[in-house]
């Protein structure tokens, strides 16, 4: 691991990194997961929630068909934003949103719909700008970081990516925030964290990156990409060798606690090596 953690240093140092923020780490600060979800969307359908959670579909579907029969994702997004709040103070004490803020990724890109980061940023004095639809995107600031609502954001409906429909329409990867999201990644180092490697739009993204490089015949100037898994896992670091990407494994059994020993020691790298002039 030391050898990839003093090769991301170096780019996070020369701000050459981008930072991919998935639902673990929100998970940290308490807010619900995915079955949770799925159990009140069953019981606003009049549905039982076991039955709902168990039935032969993903979650996407599952949001698909709740629409359907609500009309809209309003509700579910109403109660989604009432429910995965957390307060200033949970996450000013938050260690992992404090290490990601003082790390100065200048891009940080999240397929998590709450405003965690965008807190952590605020209570920890730091500029930023969130990016969440294309009238977001003329908003960039390239002196401070960029917070980009991959996946929308509860201010805005039309943002949300949730149900299956909205994810079979990003799989085209040809609305603006994909735009943007070619033109920032090619160039860069890209570090995904708090994610299972599940989600189908990351995957092929990643698979795409790869496949881009490799046809332009310039594969080995490729930023080499780099995974966080909380375990080890030889199925997906094997098949994401393939594509040219670099798992980093932590240990034990708590994904939170592997979490933050990876970014304590990413950030001692990162700070190790800072001249006194940038430090």
């Amino acid at each position: 691991m030391r050898s990839d953690l003093d090769s991301l240093a170096q780019v996070i140092r020369e701000r050459r990194a981008i930072l991919f923020v998935g639902a673990g780490l929100s998970m940290t600060v308490g807010l619900p997961s995915w079955r949770q979800l799925i159990e009140h969307m069953g019981e606003e359908l009049g549905l039982d929630p076991e039955w709902f959670l168990s039935a032969d579909s993903s979650y996407h579907t599952l949001a698909e068909y709740y629409r359907l029969k609500k009309g809209s994702i309003g509700p579910l997004r109403s109660w989604m934003d009432r429910n995965w709040s957390v307060t200033e103070e949970k996450i000013r004490a938050s260690r992992l949103h404090e290490i990601i803020v003082q790390l100065n990724f200048p891009i940080i890109y999240t397929t998590n719909y709450d405003a965690n980061l965008e807190t952590a940023f605020r209570v920890h004095g730091c500029d930023y700008v969130k990016i969440a639809n294309t009238r977001d995107i003329a908003k960039t600031n390239d002196t401070v970081t960029q917070i980009i609502k991959y996946h929308g954001d509860f201010e805005d409906d039309q943002s949300l990516v949730i149900a299956e429909t909205d994810y079979l329409n990003r799989l085209g990867f040809s609305s603006p925030l994909d735009i943007k999201l070619w033109a920032d990644a090619l160039g860069r180092t890209l570090l995904f964290i708090g994610y299972s490697m599940s989600d189908l739009n990351i995957r092929l993204l990643l698979h795409k990156l790869a496949q881009v490089w490799r046809d332009s015949g310039y594969e080995k100037d490729r930023p080499s990409p780099f995974v966080f898994m909380p375990r080890r896992n030889d199925v997906q670091e094997a098949v994401l060798a393939q594509w040219g990407i670099n798992v980093i494994a932590g240990e034990g059994d708590d994904p939170a606690a592997s979490l933050s020993t990876f970014l304590e020691e990413l950030l001692r790298h990162v700070q190790a090596n800072e001249s006194p002039a940038t430090s």
